[in-house]
């Protein structure tokens, strides 16, 4: 079912709030009371980002904008049963979030959910556990308020990925951003990208100083992994690459691919 609402809410047409409210009933008939559980897991390798070692259920956070890092926040709470959803995000891959481990038939995909983008929010926050949102626009703060009241009574946790058109979320409970990312594999304008390393921060309201970790984003699996702290250095004295228009260098031995 999930995979068949991917495209389930569209801007165009009248008939959206009738997807919508369809929408509803169908996950509710597989899906949930309230949860009992103050928190949703973490990958092992964010345990240390916040103080409770999971997100709170019922709040709302602010996160980068990257796929990668969304995902990953997303993946531990799947793998647990729980249902996910993401809200406008069109370059989200399916076949990247199943590297990270997260259970497609239990993940609802909305990609383009137009000016309905708060609307659709909305009605899945009443039945889906966790949600990760890139708003289409400024939210007011009377209608972030009324989501905020939803999120508590079905303990439902959001995840808002930020934009330059948003602005700023109300009543967020923390920040968890992605920065310094190198990539990996890439030379001067030739190679393949082989993953990267990137530092991630966590800010909340109970925890206003920053907890960083240092991970790798995709790893080798394609899922996130804690890079150890005594590598950490290793890392960061490398140059970062970069891609240019400068062609690889001869290597009359080896064939260049296209």
């Amino acid at each position: 079912m999930a995979i068949d609402a991917m495209a389930a809410i569209s801007p165009a047409g009248d008939s959206r709030a009738g997807e919508v409210l369809r929408l509803r009933r169908e996950i509710s008939r597989m899906q949930r009371r309230r949860s009992e559980h103050p928190l949703l897991p973490l990958d092992p390798a964010f345990s240390s980002l916040l103080p409770e070692q999971g997100l709170q259920t019922g709040t709302a956070y602010t996160v980068s904008s990257s796929p990668s890092l969304v995902l990953a926040l997303l993946s531990a709470a799947s793998g647990k049963g729980l249902w996910c959803a993401v809200v406008g995000m069109p370059t989200l891959g399916v076949e990247a979030a199943a590297a990270f481990g997260i259970a497609l038939p239990r993940l609802i995909l909305v990609p383009d959910p137009g000016e309905r983008w708060l609307a659709v929010t909305s009605a899945l926050a009443e039945v889906v556990p966790l949600i990760a949102v890139q708003p289409g626009g400024r939210v007011r703060d009377a209608e972030a308020s009324r989501l905020s009241a939803r999120l508590r009574d079905r303990g439902t946790t959001l995840l808002v990925a930020e934009s330059e058109t948003a602005g700023s979320w109300p009543q967020s409970e923390g920040s968890i951003r992605l920065h310094d990312q190198r990539w990996q594999g890439i030379g001067e304008g030739w190679g393949l990208i082989e993953g990267s390393t990137a530092t991630v921060t966590a800010r909340t309201r109970s925890s206003p100083l920053a907890s960083s970790v240092h991970v790798r984003l995709p790893g080798s699996t394609g899922a996130v992994e804690a890079i150890p702290e005594e590598t950490v250095t290793e890392l960061v004295t490398l140059p970062a690459l970069r891609v240019t228009d400068a062609a690889p260098p001869e290597r009359p031995s080896l064939a260049v691919a296209g």
